[in-house]
C-alpha cells in the first residue's frame, strides 16, 4: 500500500477496510491500545462515503450503510494525529443526522431518498 500522506487517505481506507471487515488494519491505523471487534458490523452493508469537510487533522464524513434492510448514516468528525511520522485515527465525536428525504438515494438507485428506500 502506498504511504498515507493525509488524514482524509487514512480515513477513506480505513472506510475501505470496515467494507472488507479488515479489523486487523483498522487496529494497525489507530492509537487505541484494544483490538478491532467486527463482529458489531457483521450485519452492516456498506453503501457509500461522502466527505463532507477535510482540514489538517480532522476529517467530517457521512458513511451510509444498511443494517437489516434498513438504510442508516454514520456522521463522525474524526480526528488524527501523527506518531512515527505516520497518520493515525484518534478519537471521533458522532453528530446527530439523518437521510434528507430529497436527496439521492444512498443505495445508489438514482431516485430520491423519499421515492425509494424510506418506505
Amino acid at each position: 500500500m502506498d504511504k498515507i500522506l493525509t488524514p482524509e487517505q487514512l480515513m477513506r481506507s480505513r472506510y475501505d477496510a470496515f467494507v472488507r471487515m479488515d479489523g486487523e488494519y483498522l487496529a494497525q491505523t489507530t492509537t487505541q491500545e484494544t483490538p478491532t471487534d467486527m463482529s458489531a458490523y457483521k450485519n452492516i452493508e456498506w453503501l457509500k462515503l461522502e466527505v463532507v469537510d477535510a482540514k489538517e487533522d480532522t476529517v467530517e464524513f457521512k458513511a451510509y450503510y444498511t443494517e437489516d434492510g434498513v438504510i442508516g448514516l454514520l456522521h463522525e468528525i474524526s480526528s488524527f494525529v501523527k506518531v512515527d511520522d505516520e497518520w493515525k485515527y484518534d478519537d471521533g465525536k458522532l453528530l446527530a443526522s439523518s437521510i434528507s428525504r430529497n436527496e439521492s438515494c444512498p443505495c445508489g438507485s438514482g431516485k430520491k431518498y423519499k421515492k425509494c428506500c424510506i418506505k
